[in-house]
């Protein structure tokens, strides 16, 4: 279970912060240079990267796995658990790039700038069961939180085929149940502008409610992806847009604050094993494994994108 938040200062920086929740952390801060070459555990088919990136992940011999960065365009990806949501394909078509879910970040932020890329791809890929696969890797249904350097951020949902593509002015995403459904939640909580309600928010909006609260419903306590969900959406609508970067990863950090989960081993398997925070101007990744007190930064300098090897870097 995770919670996502996109957040753009009043001086134009575009940040994209996450909880990963889980039962144990499995990753670190990494670095993949351009022309990364890899292969999907779905038919073994090679991709190569057009650009390098920083990030959250592992990479070795046997397996590649990304669950968020931001690439040196600027375009930022984070895959989120989604449940009871993915309709995952069956069938192989060599027309189309067929990958398991939980490399679709990792396809996402090697080969394309920005969401507008993206989408004008989206159709191409499909998201494979292990039905037809080479090797069984499980049904893991993921959806992912997309956000680049213009401010705007979307949701890809594999919730029908081709995936669907939905625009996020809100900039929040938890687990389930689908965008959607969860926006109609939140009008318990909030009271929407009329832009959003229309869909026309113009990009780089911070605040996409009125501000109202007389009469709503005070968001729940609990850790559920519904909770979650309505406690941050609730707490950055809130919160004073930021004015720069530093207080951008500030702001960020303390609206993470709010949906981290504790270490709970008597009630639940999973906790907030590390959070992140990527920023699509200066190409940083922040990282903050659970009992980590300060944060790791890995900007992806020119220097670090010119390197040819990948890099995995300690978190301590």
């Amino acid at each position: 279970m995770c919670t996502s938040i996109g957040i753009v200062t009043q001086d134009g920086y575009h940040l994209l912060g996450r909880t990963m929740d889980w039962d144990t952390l499995r990753v670190g801060p990494l670095f993949l240079p351009r022309g990364y070459q890899w292969q999907t555990v779905f038919d073994h088919r090679t991709y190569q990267n057009r650009y390098a990136l920083v990030g959250g992940g592992l990479a070795n011999a046997k397996l590649v796995d990304v669950s968020d960065g931001v690439n040196e365009k600027g375009l930022m990806v984070q895959k989120l658990t989604f449940d009871h949501g993915g309709q995952l394909t069956e069938a192989r078509h060599a027309d189309k790039v067929q990958l398991a879910a939980r490399e679709l970040a990792l396809y996402l932020l090697g080969r394309f700038a920005s969401i507008a890329e993206i989408e004008a791809h989206l159709s191409e890929i499909e998201l494979m069961s292990d039905t037809n696969s080479d090797v069984k890797y499980g049904h893991a249904e993921q959806h992912y939180a997309v956000m680049d350097a213009t401010g705007r951020m979307v949701v890809i949902e594999p919730s029908q085929a081709p995936l669907r593509l939905r625009e996020n002015p809100l900039g929040v995403l938890t687990n389930h149940p689908n965008f959607d459904s969860q926006i109609r939640r939140l009008h318990d909580y909030v009271t929407f502008s009329p832009a959003f309600e229309q869909g026309t928010v113009p990009l780089n909006t911070y605040h996409v409610t009125t501000g109202e609260l007389s009469g709503k419903k005070t968001p729940p306590g609990a850790y559920s992806p519904s909770a979650r969900f309505m406690r941050a959406a609730y707490m950055k609508e809130l919160a004073d847009q930021p004015v720069d970067l530093t207080m951008g990863v500030a702001t960020t950090s303390h609206l993470l604050d709010t949906v981290t989960v504790p270490q709970s081993k008597r009630h639940r398997p999973t906790f907030s094993v590390y959070r992140s925070i990527a920023v699509a101007e200066t190409c940083t990744y922040y990282f903050q494994a659970y009992a980590q007190l300060g944060m790791t930064a890995l900007t992806l300098t020119p220097e670090l994108a010119a390197q040819p090897t990948p890099q995995l870097y300690r978190n301590d």
